[in-house]
């Protein structure tokens, strides 16, 4: 029982005995790896710095800004602490990590790719900047005014007063109406009037009628062109301009021109017809209506 203690005694005094040396001769390179990280951390965090002042010179997202400064501070880390390992003769044991890491990193990104590509598109949005927040936009079928733009979503809110959350992905890749670009839109206006007017009387008092309307934009011109022959009707569009710098509300100015219209219409007694129906027995082919039915003729029969 002696000599297994003394040769367990033995064994623990020569591994702690090389251990000890194997320490001293590292001590070196612990020092120096020590410094590595110490004025690594350092430099990263001035290069951080100063990157991050020339990302917001070119990218004016707060969010954006500090999402790029981070991985290039995470990068630069990274950097200093593959160095530091290499000191101490670490790397294959690192480098093993990083492959491990690569793989487990290819998988998350299959499984969460949808993640990954509204991230993606949310980054793109905030460099090319083609809605602003407030801008009065429609995308897909939703439209209203821009709440939120986040790197996942952005969020609308309607003129239903509903907030739709919208995936940057959708955004990125369907069409964007930005209304608030020129800060002008315009409101097409279908109406029809009866075949006995007189055309060029009704274009100007219907151009005369919508002029005073409050918000539209003086320096467009109102127009009006008269487009088919409907049914029962002559059937014409006018357009107007209303300005968004001022907040107009698109169907209170649509609203004020139907109103105008239609009193300019009642005092100069132009009709806006309804659906009529008219029935010609007297066309090609046919028999005319007064011929078709002879009371005294059927009478005459009968007797």
């Amino acid at each position: 029982m002696g000599i297994d203690l003394d040769k367990a005694y033995e064994l623990i005094s020569s591994k702690l005995t090389l251990w000890l040396k194997e320490l001293i001769r590292l001590l070196p390179n612990i020092a120096l790896a020590a410094l590595i990280l110490v004025f690594g951390f350092f430099i990263a965090k001035y290069i951080r710095t100063f990157i991050l002042k020339i990302i917001r010179r070119i990218i004016h997202n707060e969010t954006l800004d500090n999402l790029f400064s981070s991985i290039i501070y995470i990068f630069l880390l990274g950097v200093v602490i593959f160095i530091a390992l290499s000191v101490l003769q670490l790397d294959k044991a690192v480098t093993s990590i990083l492959a491990g890491a690569g793989i487990l990193g290819l998988a998350l990104a299959f499984a969460f790719q949808d993640i990954a590509a509204n991230f993606m598109s949310g980054i793109f949005l905030s460099i090319r900047k083609p809605v602003n927040l407030g801008d009065v936009v429609k995308i897909k079928d939703y439209m209203g005014t821009i709440e939120e733009i986040n790197l996942r979503d952005t969020v609308i809110k309607t003129y239903q007063g509903q907030l739709v959350i919208i995936p940057n992905k959708d955004v990125f890749q369907n069409p964007i109406e930005n209304y608030t670009l020129l800060g002008k839109r315009r409101v097409d206006l279908t109406v029809g009037i009866s075949y006995g007017e007189d055309l060029e009387n009704v274009k100007a008092i219907t151009l005369a009628a919508v002029q005073g309307i409050p918000g539209l934009v003086e320096e467009e011109s109102i127009t009006m062109f008269y487009t088919e022959f409907a049914d029962s009707s002559i059937n014409y569009v006018i357009r107007l301009w209303i300005n968004l710098s001022e907040k107009v509300n698109f169907l209170e100015v649509r609203s004020e021109a139907i109103i105008q219209i239609k009193k300019a219409y009642d005092e100069h007694n132009i009709m806006i017809p309804f659906p009529i129906r008219t029935m010609d027995f007297g066309i090609k082919g046919g028999v005319c209506l007064s011929d078709a039915y002879q009371p005294d003729t059927q009478i005459a029969k009968e007797d």
